[in-house]
């Protein structure tokens, strides 16, 4: 007798979907309107968010409302129709990918449809069975999620954990050699959950007893790190030695697509043999255009990465000063950690929203380990310093009552079953 493949769905939701019932528009799927901003309207009601990739500030900032606009007015949604292997290529495509690859110090780049799907596919089109990988445990879902479908073998170390990455490598190699395969590190310049820098430097210091390529996915590096902004690799002195370097615009860029930049025989091999870009429209030119402006002001306007480092410093030193854990984050990405259940962190989380009108993600098992809370703060350039002051009261509020178990007996907690 075979099971009716829907039927199982009623009975198991998944691990974040059994709450949907309690979360379903409020926790999970919630609705920000109005314009993007450090407020924004919730529920009816004004709240200071900061839940938002807009590093920057780019996103409604006036000088790309009216690029994207007037890139619209001129080209629509739709221009160029198809693949660029068939019919989508454009002297703009190319101009984004030059400036780019220039501003990463890399020898050419291409442009991805999306992030997630981009490097995907960028890791499908580079492996085949007899290469092996070696990746950190905590590499985002698309990472992950390529990786499933490589059919080779791969090798993962504990987060930032290099004397384990040189095991893996010491397995790797001595596999690759009995393959005749290769050896492809993954990593990331940012973790975009707990915010710490990625160890490049050691990493790639490892190519010197190893022979292995390096990629690394920057997305939330690309644009808030380095000198120039130009990434963690900038920021750790070795842009040079990494092989491959990916990063979306969906982060400081306030926008859609992504880019793989490299060697120029890398990325024209990548161009002929990613499935992703060969069978899938185009990247739409009102978002090259649009691209073009923001990569522009990356680089004309400095002032922008110095304003939201100078939030990132204050939200950091009020935390701190107030006896918050903010990890081991060395980036803007501010994770603030606590101790607590589920049903407490839906209790504490909607008493920032409701009562004191703060909006932040907050992350819970599985996603994390039982027993922690994350509440993940994204500063950006257009906050202020009296966000800062008003959001590290309303958590130091907010904390005395997890504390002191205000939280755990409340209706919303019960309501989780724990």
């Amino acid at each position: 007798m075979t099971l009716d493949l829907f039927a199982k769905l009623k009975t198991n939701m998944g691990p974040l979907g059994k709450h949907s019932e309690f979360a379903d528009g409020y926790w999970s799927f919630p609705k920000l309107e109005g314009e993007i901003a450090p407020r924004m309207m919730f529920k009816g009601k004004e709240v200071l968010t900061w839940s938002l990739n807009n590093y920057l500030g780019l996103a409604n900032h006036p000088d790309i409302r009216k690029a994207d606009a007037d890139a619209a007015a001129k080209w629509g949604a739709a221009y160029p129709m198809g693949a660029r292997m068939m019919s989508g290529q454009t002297d703009l495509h190319e101009q984004l990918e030059d400036e780019l690859a220039e501003f990463v110090g890399k020898e050419k780049s291409y442009l991805l449809n999306y992030g997630y799907q981009g490097i995907m596919s960028v890791i499908d089109a580079l492996l085949d069975r007899k290469d092996v990988v070696v990746y950190d445990s905590e590499c985002h879902a698309c990472i992950i999620d390529a990786l499933r479908m490589h059919l080779g073998k791969r090798y993962v170390f504990p987060h930032n954990d290099i004397e384990s990455c040189e095991k893996q490598l010491q397995r790797a190699t001595k596999l690759a050699e009995e393959t005749g395969g290769g050896i492809l590190l993954i990593t990331e310049g940012v973790f975009g959950m707990t915010g710490d820098q990625g160890k490049l430097k050691e990493i790639v210091e490892l190519k010197k007893k190893f022979d292995f390529r390096i990629l690394v996915d920057d997305a939330h590096g690309f644009g808030t790190m380095g000198k120039t902004g130009a990434g963690t690799g900038e920021e750790q002195g070795v842009q040079d030695q990494i092989d491959l370097y990916f990063s979306t615009f969906a982060k400081s860029m306030a926008s859609i697509g992504a880019f793989v930049a490299g060697d120029a025989d890398v990325i024209l091999f990548l161009r002929y043999n990613m499935r992703s870009q060969i069978f899938a429209k185009s990247l739409p030119m009102l978002l090259v255009e649009g691209a073009l402006k923001r990569l522009d002001m990356l680089r004309s306007q400095p002032e922008l990465k110095d304003n939201l480092w100078k939030i990132v410093y204050a939200l950091r030193k009020g935390l701190v000063e107030n006896g918050f854990s903010t990890g081991k984050s060395n980036s803007p990405v501010t994770p603030v950690v606590l101790n607590g259940t589920v049903g407490e962190a839906a209790a504490l989380s909607m008493d920032l929203r409701e009562n004191f009108g703060i909006f932040c993600s907050v992350v819970i098992y599985p996603v994390i380990p039982k027993g922690m809370i994350i509440l993940r703060l994204i500063p950006t350039a257009v906050h202020t310093l009296d966000d800062v002051n008003i959001t590290v009261k309303a958590f130091a509020a907010v904390k005395d009552k997890l504390t002191s178990g205000v939280y755990k007996n409340s209706a919303i907690a019960l309501s989780f079953g724990e």
